[in-house]
């Protein structure tokens, strides 16, 4: 496996909720072509207000729009994943989005645990894109705070300084590429928390000393029908009240 068998890709949507909410605008790009592809559309269901903040996409913007089923777009994209690696930052919310509009993959990079996995101290406070943009000194000035172009550059370059730090422990681009796999398809072991009012203390810490905050966060995030970074929490909450 090699880089150039890589799509960077990054979806804007009308919401967070996987369940309901579809796909207004996606852009790719192959490793280190400088062409990206990029496209508005218009979705079955209206943008959200809270979406339309974060993106600027709004329903006035969309509403002449195609839709993405049976666009030339839908057509190429999937064409492209049966050959090449899906690479996304929260990789799974990207690909639940893309399933819900026809188009599907299998194998993928998820930079957000890819990067999560190689915090080993678990210094970094937060991990989505444009905090590691900044906290990492990735500078790409073309690049704008928010929108799925800019976004797929900064993936880009965030995945590169991810690769060239796992091959120092893979000694290979091919063994990093497969490691890299390897974490993204895999549930990680959260090790700090990053929020609420053990922030900063070691999960496994306060899962002896206030177990009842591990139960209550559980419950919390099953009802939260928002995608985020839930997986792994997911997995880490289970793991230390199975205990």
């Amino acid at each position: 496996m090699k880089t150039d068998s890589l799509l960077f890709i990054d979806t804007e949507t009308t919401g967070n909720e996987i369940q309901k909410d579809r796909l207004v605008e996606v852009c790719y790009k192959k490793y280190e072509d400088s062409h990206i592809s990029c496209e508005l559309f218009k979705a079955p269901i209206p943008m959200s207000v809270e979406s339309m903040a974060v993106t600027h996409i709004t329903n006035k913007m969309i509403a002449d729009k195609p839709s993405f089923k049976g666009s030339p777009m839908e057509k190429e994209l999937t064409s492209l994943l049966k050959d090449t690696i899906l690479v996304a930052h929260n990789a799974p919310f990207d690909i639940s989005i893309l399933k819900s509009e026809g188009v599907e993959t299998t194998r993928f990079i998820d930079t957000l645990r890819v990067a999560r996995h190689l915090d080993t101290e678990a210094v970094i406070p937060k991990y989505n894109l444009q905090y590691l943009r900044y906290y990492l000194e990735i500078d790409i000035p073309e690049a704008k705070a928010h929108d799925a172009k800019s976004d797929v550059l900064v993936l880009e370059a965030l995945f590169k300084r991810l690769l060239e730090k796992m091959m120092q422990q893979e000694n290979s681009e091919e063994k990093a590429l497969e490691k890299m796999l390897e974490i993204s398809s895999t549930p990680l072991l959260m090790r700090k928390f990053t929020f609420g009012k053990h922030i900063g203390k070691d999960v496994e810490e306060v899962a002896q000393s206030d177990k009842g905050y591990l139960e209550w966060l559980y419950k919390q995030k099953q009802q939260d029908p928002a995608v985020t970074e839930d997986d792994d929490w997911f997995y880490t909450l289970k793991h230390y009240l199975d205990k």
